[in-house]
């Protein structure tokens, strides 16, 4: 690169060379300048970028929340709160991303301003909601980030400032208000929206859902906020049912476009030991909840059909097992051979399947190339909804209903994984009616509510907002695993490590923020509103 640039400067100023001759050398005339590029396109970018996070959800959240468990290595992250190999960096990894994507949407906004404010104002305001959807995750997972003067380097803001968390929380149900409200059905569609197709009624269903999502996070640390936030939502109008549920496709047949959870767990460490967690699979069994025959199936016996991703296993619910966390296959006393009520393996002789008789998810319905990554669904704001009546607050209908709607929802919406995955209409009723809202205490149905949000978001794929309102509510009451050597002193992380370079990126402000976490930038700190 320098002998080209040295030559560059001498060619410049042998032949006089201008401003226009180097935007001549530095433009590639075979690319879409700013004023041809369709600033719709980026939105699409961010929306799929967001959604599709494979391995920084799997890693962590999925086994730390107990909805999956793993005896491999790199999962001894979340299984066992170990901090394994280099796998580390996967814990900033959100941060990371999470102002990359935001970034973009702001890139895209300012494309559209240039060009016209009327035509792309309803893109403009859907990029509003899509930067508080975005920023709203990383402030949940690290605390104090850069809200105020993130994405701003272009105008010299080359160091920003980490606002608190409560400072970025009330900017953020401010900006997402204002945005819900500029979005008019009256003006052009965004074109390239991979969620809702631009239908701006369904968008501020959205926006009015993802208020509700951030008014319940304050539950434990500001309750009047969340109050105000949440009866404005609900006012508001939030999503009505499962053919709102904000979901982002993905591609199959383009590598770069394929589902990455379903990429990662292909892999055949992970295929051959990641399964549902025996605390997951319980407590679906334990109430005779219908998505155990359709979510888990158990390999066909020994080593080469456990990992034969063409052989479907068996579904009878009968027979599905979970899979302990907190062991491994090294042959000591963590060994899940070595545990109590260990099934044995499947298979005989050398082909031998150590987990073979315990559950995995379904390989047709949740390894799918193309398969559906879940933003938000009707179930979860209409669990929210419950509990937020069930605090007494201003909100329409009863807890109960909004309760038998949310599990009635969830149970729909296992047919958007796959059509193999659907329950009958006659099963979900009956489902539902047998198993009422229980409100003998307010607590009994805060536990309720949210092990069915805990049962939606872990069947559906969404370990981190399980993460999230499990690390708000307490609900379900997991019980930690003490592997030796882990991290945490037997405890499920509250957070997770900022962005190992901003030490060296962003000094003084990443310093500022973590001498405000109590015990510093580790897994058991705790975010503001996780008190």
């Amino acid at each position: 690169m320098k002998p080209f640039l040295t030559l560059l400067f001498f060619a410049c100023i042998w032949s006089g060379c201008t401003k226009s001759q180097l935007d001549k050398i530095n433009t590639d005339p075979t690319k879409s300048t700013s004023d041809q590029y369709d600033p719709n396109n980026l939105l699409s970018t961010a929306q799929f970028n967001y959604a599709n996070i494979g391995y920084y959800q799997l890693l962590y959240q999925s086994t730390m929340m107990q909805v999956l468990a793993s005896t491999y290595n790199y999962y001894n992250n979340g299984d066992k709160y170990i901090n394994a190999a280099n796998f580390t960096d996967y814990q900033g990894r959100i941060f990371d991303q999470g102002f990359t994507q935001s970034s973009t949407i702001r890139q895209m906004q300012r494309l559209a301003l240039q060009k016209s404010t009327d035509a792309y104002s309803n893109l403009i305001s859907i990029g509003d909601i899509m930067v508080v959807l975005i920023l709203h995750r990383v402030t949940d997972m690290y605390g104090d980030i850069p809200y105020l003067q993130a994405n701003q380097a272009q105008i010299g803001v080359k160091y920003p400032v980490y606002d608190m968390q409560k400072v970025v929380y009330d900017a953020m149900f401010n900006d997402l208000d204002n945005a819900i409200k500029q979005l008019d059905a009256t003006k052009p569609k965004a074109t390239a929206d991979l969620i809702y197709g631009g239908d701006v009624v369904k968008w501020k269903k959205f926006g009015y859902s993802l208020m509700l999502r951030m008014a319940m996070r304050l539950t434990k640390i500001d309750a009047a906020t969340a109050q105000k936030w949440a009866e404005k939502a609900s006012a508001g109008g939030t999503l009505e049912n499962i053919g709102d549920n904000a979901i982002v496709p993905t591609d199959a047949s383009n590598y770069n476009s394929q589902n990455g959870t379903s990429l990662a767990l292909r892999t055949l460490s992970d295929y051959r030991e990641v399964r549902w967690s025996k605390t997951f699979i319980d407590g679906l069994r334990n109430t005779g909840d219908p998505r155990l025959g359709v979510i888990a199936e158990v390999s066909q016996p020994g080593l080469a059909n456990n990992i034969n991703e063409n052989l479907a296993g068996d579904r009878d619910p009968a027979l599905q097992t979970g899979l302990p966390n907190g062991y491994d296959l090294l042959g000591g006393a963590t060994d899940i051979r070595n545990s109590p009520g260990y099934p044995g393996g499947s298979g005989t002789g050398a082909d031998v399947a150590p987990l073979g008789k315990y559950s995995r998810p379904v390989t047709s319905v949740y390894l799918k190339l193309g398969g559906p990554n879940f933003v938000m669904t009707y179930a979860e704001t209409e669990f929210l909804l419950a509990e937020a009546k069930e605090r007494g607050w201003n909100i329409s209908g009863t807890a109960a209903q909004h309760y038998a709607k949310g599990l009635s929802a969830a149970l729909q919406t296992m047919s958007q994984l796959d059509s193999q995955a659907a329950i009958s209409p006659s099963v979900i009723t009956d489902y539902v009616n047998g198993h009422p809202l229980d409100e003998s205490t307010p607590e009994k149905a805060f536990e309720m509510i949210n092990t069915q949000y805990w049962l939606l978001t872990g069947s559906t794929f969404n370990f981190i907002e399980n993460w999230f309102n499990w690390k708000r509510s307490g609900y379900p009451a997991l019980v930690p695993v003490n592997y030796p050597g882990n991290v945490t002193g037997g405890t499920i992380p509250r957070r997770m490590i900022y962005l190992s370079t901003e030490i060296l990126n962003n000094p003084d402000n990443y310093k500022a923020a973590v001498a405000r976490l109590p015990g510093g930038d580790v897994l058991t700190s705790r975010v503001w509103w996780d008190k």
